[in-house]
């Protein structure tokens, strides 16, 4: 990432200056690939944080890339809930409302579910070595720090887990609905307590896979995504209830 944007023939005001970070530029050879990708990736890891005004000019400037291909991809973006375009202010970071949030992953965490049910019917033993893997890999990311590298193995895994439910319309619309929550997904492993518990609960993940325990790895599946919800709107874990002691009788 660079440590300034390129300055402008015209420069923003203030107010842009704020609201727009530098962003690495693109390779032009791959820019017709990678620019709906680059910005998404942006906005699921929080360098273009939920509000931030996208100024066009100066992600242009900054990103190495004319006009039309940024407006292209902002709209592939807005159809896809990340950004909201208005006709007066422009484009912006789309913001969930906390109604939104929870609502979006209380059906997510069905999806999943049904996804890795499914799953356990039908995957196979290639399909299931792949996801091992990944996971090793993602566990490795971990150890070393890196949250970008465990999130994007952790979503592959995930995203295989659906595939492997051979559910084409779960599948549709598990994605437009993952769209909407992925930086906020990000967003739950921020607390180290908060990602250990999800990196355990992969690990069980792949041992009811392994087994092809459907009602195991749904249970487990759905808790982790109402978890990952609870994370993010900073909800108090409930107390554990403790029966109340028997009262004393007087026997006189």
């Amino acid at each position: 990432m660079q440590n300034s944007a390129i300055e402008l023939v015209n420069k923003p005001d203030l107010a842009e200056q704020q609201t727009s970070p530098a962003l690495p530029k693109l390779e032009r050879q791959r820019l017709h690939d990678t620019v709906v990708e680059h910005l998404r990736n942006l906005i699921v890891e929080a360098v273009l944080m939920p509000g931030t005004k996208l100024n066009e000019r100066e992600l242009c400037e900054t990103l190495g890339i004319s006009r039309t291909p940024l407006r292209e991809a902002l709209k592939v973006l807005a159809a896809e809930g990340l950004i909201e375009i208005s006709p007066n202010r422009g484009a912006s970071v789309s913001k969930m409302t906390e109604t939104e949030i929870w609502e979006t992953f209380e059906l997510m965490s069905g999806l999943e579910a049904m996804s890795g049910e499914l799953a356990c019917e039908r995957i196979t033993p290639v399909e299931v070595a792949e996801i091992k893997a990944l996971h090793y890999a993602m566990l490795a990311c971990k150890a070393q720090n890196d949250l970008p590298g465990y999130y994007s193995r952790n979503q592959t895994i995930h995203n295989k887990i659906n595939e492997a439910a051979r559910n084409s319309v779960l599948h549709q619309t598990y994605l437009g609905l993952n769209r909407r929550l992925q930086a906020l997904r990000f967003k739950s492993n921020f607390r180290p307590e908060k990602w250990d518990s999800a990196a355990h609960d992969h690990d069980e993940m792949v041992k009811a896979l392994e087994a092809r325990d459907g009602k195991r790895l749904a249970a487990i599946l759905r808790q982790h995504l109402l978890d990952k919800r609870d994370a993010v709107l900073n909800v108090p874990v409930p107390p554990v209830a403790t029966e109340a002691p028997a009262e004393k009788t007087n026997n006189q």
